[in-house]
């Protein structure tokens, strides 16, 4: 075997595909609450209150997924492999 995964693409899609379906439950699991509390309480700004939680859920998760990217990235940065060298060629004209 080569050492890659054999589903490298596919799990990488399935991934952002992940926070897709986040953002959008994180929405609904907001306006289900407003609705709820809208119809408990009869008050009909609870119901903004909710999409309110709820879109700040969404950007909580797009912030989370930005910061594991980030670890990830930055893990790959401080690998030799990956490394960018430049070197000096002052010390050879002498």
């Amino acid at each position: 075997m080569s050492g890659k995964p054999k589903y490298k693409k596919f799990i990488s899609a399935v991934d952002g595909l992940s926070l897709g379906i986040s953002i959008v439950v994180a929405v609904l699991i907001g306006i289900g609450l407003g609705i709820f509390m809208k119809n408990l309480f009869g008050y009909g700004w609870l119901l903004w209150l909710g999409v309110f939680w709820g879109v700040a859920g969404a950007i909580l998760n797009i912030y989370k997924a930005y910061e594991k990217q980030k670890k990830s990235l930055d893990e790959l940065a401080n690998d030799p492999k990956y490394r960018y060298k430049r070197y000096d060629n002052s010390d050879e004209d002498d």
